[in-house]
């Protein structure tokens, strides 16, 4: 059978976040985060699920790793939780929280597996958030000293470093939608969040380069495929804003661009920036944010598609594009996500040719199905197994038109709390008995360690 050979030291990995994963959310001096306050507030997480215990990988991490290795990972993309480091999320540190993370990444080490460490995955400290949260300049400030403490006494080990992840998702899915912690519906105020998150990672890169020399610095976004429901002015300007929104008004900035003035002007348009605009912007920002960094973390899930449903339809063009038919097979049970592979390599490319990142990854892929064991204790999660062939296909494309892609980090190693969806969605190659415990690995897992062992995916028929 034909296959499609990666690059030699190509990463291949798994991820998960702290607060999905870990459990033990008040043990060993670790203090409230934000989204501890978030589940525990009635009605926010479907079926009233918290990640009190999660997949409570805290008391289980040695077995987790155990299974890493069966499967042969070669990266494992974890994060820390700030409140477990910092319980108020400055000032005194927590000496057991940096050392259970210390035994993590040895054993990691040990096992050959090489850590790639996120700094912040959403899970703030409660404490900081009543005094702004990241809302106020300050926290991120504070910020910094939590990479600081973290980069000093890890950075020996860990040469992978994110600093933020999905920052568009925290600022707006938290502080303007108001789904994830910490609940707010204020759009200026998500703007002066997604500035402060922005500015804490320039700030926080040589910090982490002073304390871990040898490191690659870098920071994940989520960038899903974007397009236009059809070729009219209509569609594209919903395009122009939605797409812009969510992923230019990160990225430009990183890159040297500042925020893109069409959409400086769409936000005052519609209230989510004041007639003076920028007011929250101080002077050196912008060369703060875009301190060089040495790779792009891109998180990717699905294609959507841009309409403006505002506008009559004799007066717009129909739509000219389509989405696949509503099978189990091209959509996920996630959110009614579409499986588009495609999306992956027009994205990649786009990120390549726009903003020429050093070198990228995929820090985050994968698909939610809910498949359980049989009779016999197996898990034939097949449409994953479909997911996970054809994403990286589109990945190996990318490759071969020369985007510098280095390594690919499957969302997730385990079942875990989908934040607001609770428990009903998994996405892990691993899957988990939420009342015991239990690990079985998933055929997806056992299929996977065959891609690594062989650095090589089959070249499937096209008709498949």
């Amino acid at each position: 059978m034909t296959k499609a050979v990666f690059p030699v030291d190509f990463l291949w990995g798994a991820a998960t976040a702290a607060y999905q994963v870990e459990g033990a959310w008040a043990e060993d001096g670790k203090g409230e985060s934000i989204w501890d306050r978030f589940a525990h507030t009635p009605g926010n997480i479907l079926n009233g699920d918290s990640g009190d215990v999660a997949s409570d990988h805290f008391h289980r991490w040695q077995e987790d790793i155990s299974l890493m290795k069966s499967i042969g990972l070669k990266g494992y993309r974890l994060s820390l939780s700030w409140p477990r480091i910092l319980p108020n999320g400055r000032g005194a540190v927590n000496q057991k929280g940096l050392d259970f993370y210390s035994r993590l990444i040895d054993s990691l080490l040990e096992a050959g597996i090489t850590p790639m460490v996120t700094l912040f995955h959403w899970d703030l400290p409660q404490a900081l958030q009543d005094e702004g949260g990241f809302a106020a300049r300050s926290t991120g400030e504070a910020f910094v000293e939590y990479a600081d403490v973290a980069t000093r006494f890890l950075g020996d080990r860990v040469k992978h470093w994110i600093t933020h992840n999905e920052p568009s998702v925290f600022a707006y899915v938290g502080h303007s939608i108001g789904h994830h912690a910490p609940g707010l519906k204020d759009p200026y105020c998500a703007l002066r969040v997604a500035h402060h998150l922005l500015l804490s990672h320039g700030w926080s890169v040589p910090v982490i380069r002073a304390n871990s020399p040898a490191a690659k610095v870098g920071i994940a976004v989520n960038v899903n495929y974007n397009q236009p429901a059809s070729p009219s002015s209509y569609d594209y300007k919903v395009w122009q804003h939605r797409f812009g929104m969510w992923s230019r008004w990160f990225l430009d900035p990183l890159y040297g661009r500042q925020y893109p003035p069409d959409l400086v002007e769409f936000a005052i348009k519609t209230h989510q920036l004041p007639a003076a605009g920028l007011d929250f912007v101080h002077a050196g920002d912008f060369e703060a944010i875009e301190t060089p960094t040495d790779f792009l973390g891109v998180n990717y899930y699905t294609r959507q598609l841009s309409r403006d449903h505002s506008v009559p339809a004799e007066q717009n063009l129909p739509p000219t594009v389509f989405q696949a038919p509503k099978n189990d097979h091209d959509w996920q049970e996630m959110e009614d996500w579409e499986a588009y592979p495609d999306g992956l390599f027009n994205v990649l490319t786009w990120l390549n040719f726009e903003y020429q990142p050093a070198s990228m990854y995929v820090t985050e892929n994968g698909a939610s199905w809910s498949d359980g064991p049989d009779e016999s204790g197996r898990l034939k999660d097949t449409r994953r197994i479909s997911f996970l062939q054809r994403h990286f296909e589109a990945a190996h494309r990318a490759i071969q038109l020369g985007v510098p892609l280095k390594g690919y980090l499957v969302w997730s190693l385990m079942d875990n709390l989908e934040w607001g969806h609770g428990f009903s969605q998994r996405f892990g190659l691993i899957w988990v008995d939420f009342k015991n415990g239990q690990r079985i690995l998933k055929d997806s897992a056992l299929w996977y360690k065959d891609v690594i062992a062989g650095n090589a995916i089959p070249i499937l028929p096209s008709d498949t």
